[in-house]
């Protein structure tokens, strides 16, 4: 399976509900190679949410496979190849990264595959990103939107079917503060074809 994750972070909320700066944050959160680069960026907050970014995508990928969740942010580690594309490495998974910045917002997509091309997202406001998700998939597959449905996998990950056949073959959906977004691929079938 091809899955892919996505996260946002909301960087007003950040700056008031966050102080990563606060004694043993980073040490919980950060390995040692990825705080000297928080230290040597030139904007260290930005350095931090875009790490936290990648980690969380990367998570969300990997839990879409392994159907299990688990809280380990360390054992997640990231590596900038450029500003807006890195690579995050868990255990011997690779995922791959790429951040979207913004002055109010930093968002990012991670898959496994660097080949996975077929990816659709969107960033909008928190509170219309499941109907803005619906209304995507309705629009690309050539069905009406009420006829897609929405279910959970056992990990939480939302998956979306026509009937009974599945559209969406990875899917991740983000919220933080004023802000929300969603990336996904479709199911084989869906790609090749229109009902």
């Amino acid at each position: 399976m091809h899955s892919i994750g996505n996260d946002i972070v909301d960087l007003n909320l950040a700056k008031t509900q966050s102080n990563w700066q606060r004694n043993g944050f980073l040490d919980k959160q950060f390995s040692q190679k990825e705080q000297q680069e928080i230290y040597n960026s030139k904007n260290p907050f930005l350095q931090v949410w875009q790490f936290w970014s990648m980690k969380e995508a990367a998570y969300k990928c990997y839990t879409q496979q392994v159907e299990k969740r688990f809280f380990a942010p360390l054992k997640f580690e990231c590596t900038l190849i450029s500003k807006d594309q890195g690579t995050v490495f868990f255990e011997d998974k690779i995922f791959y990264t790429t951040t979207t910045f913004n002055p109010f917002y930093v968002s990012t997509i991670a898959k496994q595959n660097a080949t996975t091309t077929s990816i659709f997202s969107k960033i909008g406001k928190s509170d219309n990103v499941d109907k803005d998700l619906k209304t995507e998939l309705a629009s690309i597959v050539s069905l009406k939107l009420e006829e897609i449905t929405k279910r959970k996998s056992s990990v939480g990950a939302p998956l979306y079917y026509y009937r009974e056949k599945k559209i969406t073959q990875s899917c991740s959906i983000s919220h933080h503060g004023n802000y929300g977004a969603f990336a996904f691929t479709l199911n084989n079938e869906f790609e090749r074809s229109t009902l």
